[in-house]
This record gives C-alpha cells, structure tokens and sequence, in this order.
C-alpha cells in the first residue's frame, strides 16, 4: 500500500487532439457469443452443468450424430462466453483477439480447443466466427483438495482467433460535419480546441457545442476528404488543463493525486490508541500424594494500554502535494490514515481539489 502524490511542477502541457478527442459516429462495437472448448484432460464442466451437455448434443445433431443429453457423460468439455471488439471500419477477413471465459464450473481450460462460434453485435447479427486454441496465463494443479492455482486458468484468450464476416462500415463521405469528442469534459479545453482549428483553417469552421464537444463544417474547411480532415485536425496540439483531483482506492490504500491540488491553511492532529489484551494459562493441581482437589486450568489475562500523544502538521498557505504527504509521513501516517485525513481535509474546506473515492 503506497502514496503516489504527482511531482509535476506546471499545470497545463501541450498535447495532440488524438490523445485526447474521438471522432463522433467512429467507435468499436462490442461483440458477444456462446460456444464450446473441448480436449481438456477432465478438467471441464461437471454433469451438472446441464446446459454444456445440452449443447454439445446440439452441436453434434448439426454434424448428424443423435445422442441423448441424459446418457452423455464428459469431463474434457466446458462451455465458454467469446468476447472481442469489432473496430471501426473493419474489412471482411480482418482477424481479432478474443477472450474465452468459462461459463459454468470447468476447474481449467488449459490445452482447450474452441469450437466455431458465432459472435453476434447488439443487433443481433453475426460480424465475426471464432476458433482455435486458447493460451492461458494460469494454471491449476493438485489433486483430493490439494490444489495450486497461478492467476485465472478459467479464462484465456486466442489471438486473431475471429474472423470478420460483416463489415461494419461508416460512410465518411456523407459527413457534412465533423464532431470531436473530448474523453474528459471540459470548457476550456472545448474552447481552445475550436480556436486552434479556426487558426488552422483561417476561417470560423469549428463550433464549441459544450464542454465535450466541437463541431467542424466539412465544407467550409475546403479540404477534398473527410479523412485528410480527421488527419489534420488530429494533429493539432492545444495546452492541456490538469484537472485537479484525488483519487483514493479504499481498499488498497492507494492515493494517486494531481500535481495542481492546492491546499487552504490547515492543520492536521494524528494520534494513536493501541489495547493489546493477552490470556496465558496455568495448570492448578493439588499437593502431591493429597486424596483431595482437582486439577484445573487458570486463565491470567493483562491488558496493556498504549496511548500514543497527538502529532501534527501545519500546512500553510499556497501549500502542495508534495508538502502534504511528507507532514503526514513524518508524523507516521499509513496509507489507510492518509484516506480520513483527506476525507476529513475535504470536509473541511482545505483540499481544492475532487476527491474520487474508488
């Protein structure tokens, strides 16, 4: 568990419009589908995953074999979800990684082969079929209960195991305007960005629509394609304003923070409290050679207090970052303490910055 406060010295540097804008309408569409792997070594779904039976009894009445679900015991099946993504202007033939993750309660996939699958878009329409062999980043081995797992052996992937079966095309030519869409919504950042363009251009194309999005008149900018548009305009660099904000994750003790936080004068107080209670046990027994008693255990408990004295820290104004964890570190803050005292710092007004508790 570690503080990692942010050491820059300047709050805004020049970055491309690339790095931080989307094309409005040009994006990845998520795909989906439901399959087999097979030739596991009996590390597959149980019997009582019904549904795995059920559909390998399926998938051999296609290849014209008749069983019934109720008499087929194997153990080197596992059924599986197929996930990927279909990029933007994707070409029929184009190859995809996926990711295979085990649906029912298969122990491993090693050395399983996938099955051709269907993976369909939220239409409901086939875009991709998938096979092949999976690689995995884990492992599982042990028997009788003892068991050693290394990462997640119910999960792998295979690369460039989809093919492309329908493209998912945008006309860029019927755009009669262009959108850019910044991945962090911001006013300035939407203003600078239509600015640098109007000065690239030599002429009011670019429109601030709000804080996420700037609109570009195709026609105006004169350029003979939308894509030499996209590729100009993406090119362009505007200085880029740092948000300032604390993101802390409770459960780790991790603290990232922005080089811009800022802090009001505040002053912080830290103590501690420690009860440490321990119970030892004596055997009582009588005299020797005695007709009379028992012999019995005897509990001795102690309980000793530690409490430490407050420490602080006096943060004065105009004070960063960098200021603020080296008080709290030489007053012996952990990480876990680091979260309330910034919570209570926020609380109270110091902190000009979002705290974004995760």
């Amino acid at each position: 568990m570690t503080s990692l406060p942010a050491m820059a010295t300047s709050m805004d540097h020049k970055v491309l419009l690339r790095d931080i804008a989307d094309v409005e309408g040009v994006r990845d569409n998520q795909l989906v589908g439901y399959g087999l792997v097979v030739g596991l070594q009996g590390t597959g779904d149980r019997q009582q995953t019904f549904f795995t039976v059920q559909t390998l009894a399926n998938a051999m009445k296609r290849m014209g074999v008749q069983i019934s679900p109720a008499q087929v015991v194997v153990k080197n099946v596992a059924a599986v979800f197929i996930t990927t993504s279909l990029p933007a202007f994707s070409r029929n033939g184009m190859k995809l990684d996926i990711t295979v993750s085990s649906a029912g309660d298969a122990k491993s996939l090693e050395g399983g082969v996938l099955l051709m699958t269907s993976l369909r878009g939220p239409d409901g329409q086939v875009y991709a079929e998938a096979q092949g062999p999976l690689t995995l980043g884990g492992y599982s081995e042990g028997i009788s209960g003892n068991t050693k797992s290394i990462n997640h052996p119910t999960t792998g992937r295979i690369p460039g195991g989809a093919i492309v079966e329908r493209e998912a095309q945008v006309d860029l030519s019927q755009f009669h305007t262009v959108s850019f869409v910044l991945r962090n919504p911001d006013f300035t950042a939407t203003k600078d960005m239509a600015d640098i363009i109007n000065h690239e251009f030599h002429n009011p194309v670019a429109t601030q629509l709000d804080n996420r999005t700037v609109q570009i008149d195709v026609k105006g900018t004169g350029t003979t394609s939308v894509p030499l548009l996209i590729a100009q305009v993406q090119s362009l660099a505007i200085n880029f304003h740092a948000p300032a904000k604390v993101v802390i994750n409770e459960r780790t003790g991790t603290i990232v923070m922005g080089g811009n936080v800022t802090l009001s004068p505040v002053s912080v107080l830290h103590g501690s409290l420690s009860i440490q209670v321990e119970t030892t046990y004596a055997v009582s027994q009588p005299l020797p050679f005695s007709n009379t008693g028992t012999t019995t255990p005897v509990a001795n408990t102690t309980v000793a207090v530690k409490d430490l004295p407050a420490q602080s820290i006096r943060l004065e104004n105009g004070a960063n970052v960098d200021d603020l964890i080296r008080g709290l570190h030489a007053i012996g803050a952990t990480s876990h303490d680091i979260v309330a005292i910034l919570q209570a710092i926020k609380s109270s007004g110091g902190l000009q910055a979002d705290l974004e508790v995760i």
